[in-house]
């Protein structure tokens, strides 16, 4: 109750919160609780008082936190090396001690002192996207990449950056940099077959592709979570950013604000390019839900502001080659991009499977952007076979950008589905399967779930990838088009400005600039630098002590958060209407034939836009596997034939799931316990391929490789195959057919019976006894049908 709403009182609250007096009822005059009735009989006078005292005390206390957040800002740029990674880590290869010195640096994680790591397991690297915020957002919270791998028991490294790079540093410095830490990693698992599972979010993803495209052996499985690799894909009405190289007139703007860096590019640049595409949420929304949940969310902002606001600075150099090469030209997913010693960037080229993480509310990196590469490389799912390559994606419906890889829900699910499989996905045939999460059922195979949710992946073809990237010839030559005006404008840039800039810019100038922009300034002017700051604590302090909260139901709070409504209602509207016009202006002006035909592509002679082609080399290398592989398909022996049969039963199903990769590996483990998994991803691949190159032969040859093989050990093996298959649920109609015919082949190897003599004694039957080479045969058990593999 406050004195607004009944006069009788001796004190009102505000008063006694900042004089830190008791809010007991007993001050209350006698009688002054019926009085206040009386003359507030709808009780709205005192719902307005109590709504003035709250959204003044959660004023006081907002602004506390501003200034709270101003100095961690400060308190963070000023460390040698800010992070906001949540694990303990120790530096084991710094990047500015290499031949070509980045800043970048390789650190092992060192686990929570609950948590024990097994070094016989792969090991786990994170790399941080560098995109204008500082290292760490890949171990941020407990919940994390990181913290789902290390509670899977993996040894775990980070790879991370310094605020500011070093002079000359390339992205192709960066790059091999990536190389050499995973060449470490290794060799400090000299035990381990198994090559390391790399996680790329964000700009570390198209890093780590470019990396692996240069150097497969040193990669195990990756995954790239929320990485543009086509980034001239994108659905009409949404992917904003995509128009944006366009709207600048291409790339100068970049080299202009690098040489007003004197060199160096500030990230908070980026950051604002960031914030701009969602206006409702950066100037209202974020700061709305802070101000309203002052007492709940004040530790998970600040959190996430020290990330938010760590800017770090890029070089010049690096920049440029980035907006050129990839946001403008979009040469990485066409295999336009040669290394300085004539190296060429082909994505083809990598051998190891790759998980594509994206979400259908990724306004940054929306799912055409994430999987139009595949689209721009692979003519067919036939071609990525016989590429060798296994593409795995996975779509979230709801979660941003951000939340891919920060979301402690998506880690908790989807990571560790990713981390706790990255076996199974490794062994994966070649080609292109979506995989989904889903709840774990109930069921008398409980066993066979290691965890709440289930990993399910289901092959698919460029029809169904189509409807997700949605491929437009026309906006290929738009987009064309921006690159060689980007390319024109930067000359005349370089020609006519760029040395008068750089002529005038000093180091002590460029400082300036940058602490002058206007996101930086927003957290510094917003901390105890400020003098108009220096009561906040104190208010604060003494609000916290006393305060008083209003529920939900109050009619103004309600009010309050139906105003915000329409705040962000309106901000959306203008959100909308600013991109809708910005993409119509975009097509309207570089759709234009005399523009196109003016730079010398409306003929379509010169699209920079084109699938690479499969190059000679390429196709005798393919040619030879073929003849290699036609020798090899009766070669072999128990092991070849059972993964052969798995393999063309599991190719009539719709889908497959880990349940099957479970019994599967314990099959392996029967089949030969010390064949490492290697191995195993050889054996499974090389068998895909028998099968795909001639199935009707590679089915015929089953009962040769079968063999010599005893009547209890093909029993053995069919069992192993029926509780492989039964592992996820019944077969379809179409895959239990195939069964029948694989057994049936199994029948065909089995020993030839024994001659049957009947006798006419009591018209009794007997049967003559085995040969002596029969009798000496075991009743071997599946574990020992390696013996009878052909080489």
């Amino acid at each position: 109750m406050n004195f607004l709403a009944n006069p009788l009182l001796t004190a009102n609250s505000l008063t006694r919160t900042f004089w830190g007096q008791s809010n007991d009822s007993s001050t209350l005059l006698p009688g002054s609780e019926t009085l206040s009735s009386f003359m507030d009989p709808f009780g709205v006078g005192r719902a307005a008082a109590d709504y003035w005292r709250d959204s003044v005390e959660r004023s006081v206390l907002y602004w506390d936190v501003m200034r709270e957040r101003g100095n961690q800002y400060l308190e963070h740029m000023e460390q040698t090396k800010p992070s906001v990674l949540g694990f303990k880590t120790e530096v084991l290869l710094d990047g500015r001690t290499l031949a070509q010195p980045t800043n970048y640096e390789l650190l092992r994680v060192l686990p929570p002192e609950d948590t024990v790591t097994d070094p016989s397991k792969r090991p786990f690297v994170v790399v941080d996207p560098r995109a204008g915020h500082g290292p760490g957002i890949g171990g941020f919270k407990p919940d994390s990449e990181l913290g789902v791998a290390l509670k899977a028991g993996h040894p775990c490294y980070f790879i991370g950056f310094l605020p500011f790079p070093e002079p000359g540093q390339t992205v192709e410095d960066v790059v091999e940099a990536e190389v050499a830490f995973l060449r470490h990693v290794i060799e400090l698992h000299p035990d381990i077959s198994e090559k390391p599972m790399v996680v790329g979010n964000c700009q570390a993803g198209w890093q780590l592709m470019m990396a692996a495209a240069l150097e497969p052996d040193v990669f195990g499985p990756i995954l790239i979570a929320g990485a543009p690799l086509s980034y001239w894909a994108g659905e009409h009405g949404n992917a904003p950013m995509r128009y944006t190289g366009g709207m600048t007139g291409g790339s100068w703007i970049t080299a202009f604000t690098s040489d007003m860096g004197n060199g160096l590019f500030d990230g908070a640049w980026l950051v604002q390019n960031f914030e701009r595409l969602n206006p409702a949420n950066t100037y209202w929304k974020k700061q709305y839900h802070l101000y309203a949940n002052i007492d709940t969310e004040t530790e998970r902002y600040l959190d996430f502001e020290r990330w938010w606001g760590g800017h770090v600075v890029l070089g010049g150099e690096e920049i440029q080659y980035i907006v050129d090469n990839l946001f403008v030209g979009n040469r990485l997913s066409t295999a336009q991009l040669v290394t300085r010693d004539g190296r060429r960037i082909d994505l083809r080229n990598l051998r190891s499977p790759v998980v594509v993480f994206c979400s259908r509310g990724d306004d940054i990196t929306p799912p055409p952007q994430a999987l139009g590469w595949i689209r721009d490389l692979y003519e067919d799912t036939d071609d990525i076979i016989a590429n060798d390559q296994t593409i795995v994606y996975c779509m979230h419906d709801t979660t941003g950008h951000l939340g891919i890889f920060v979301s402690g829900s998506v880690s908790r699910k989807e990571h560790s589905e990713f981390t706790a499989n990255m076996d199974y996905i490794d062994v994966l045939p070649p080609g292109l399967y979506e995989t989904s999460v889903t709840e774990a059922p109930e069921g008398s195979d409980a066993a066979l779930y290691e965890r709440d949710y289930l990993l399910e992946f289901t092959p698919r073809n460029f029809e169904e990838l189509d409807r997700e990237v949605q491929h437009d010839a026309d906006d290929d030559r738009r987009f064309a088009t921006v690159a060689r005006i980007s390319e024109i404008n930067l000359g005349l840039y370089r020609l006519y400005v760029q040395p008068w800039l750089q002529a005038i810019m000093t180091p002590e100038a460029a400082r300036f600039i940058r602490r002058m922009h206007p996101i930086r300034l927003g957290y510094k002017l917003l901390s105890d630098r400020n003098p108009l700051s220096v009561p906040l604590p104190v208010m604060a302090e003494a609000i916290r002590k006393n305060r008083q909260e209003i529920g939900p139901d109050n009619l103004f709070k309600a009010l309050e958060t139906m105003h915000s409504d329409q705040i962000v209602a309106a901000l959306n509207a203008w959100r909308d209407l600013r991109d809708s016009s910005t993409e119509r202006l975009f097509m309207d002006v570089y759709g234009q034939p005399l523009l196109q035909a003016a730079v010398g592509l409306y003929g379509d002679a010169h699209v920079h836009r084109r699938r690479p082609g499969a190059e000679p080399e390429h196709r005798r290398f393919l040619a030879r596997r073929r003849e290699e592989l036609g020798e090899r398909i009766a070669q072999g022996g128990a092991h070849e034939a059972i993964m052969r049969s798995l393999i063309y039963v599991l190719g009539g199903a719709p889908s497959t799931d880990e349940r099957n990769f479970k019994q599967l590996r314990a099959t392996r483990t029967k089949l030969e316990s010390d064949i490492e998994l290697c191995e195993f991803k050889r054996l499974v691949r090389e068998q895909f391929f028998i099968l795909k190159l001639d199935r009707e032969r590679a089915l015929n040859t089953l009962p040769e490789l079968l063999a010599g093989e005893t009547n209890s050990a093909i029993d053995g093996y069919i069992k192993n195959l029926e509780k492989v298959f039964a592992a996820s649920g019944e077969l379809t109609e179409h895959a239990a057919e195939r069964f029948v015919q694989v057994k049936a082949l199994f029948d065909k190897a089995r020993p030839a019976k024994p001659a049957v003599k009947k006798t006419a004694v009591n018209k009794a039957t007997t049967v003559e006894s085995p040969p002596p080479s029969e009798a000496k045969k075991t009743d071997t058990s599946v574990s020992q049908g390696k013996g009878s593999r052909k080489r």
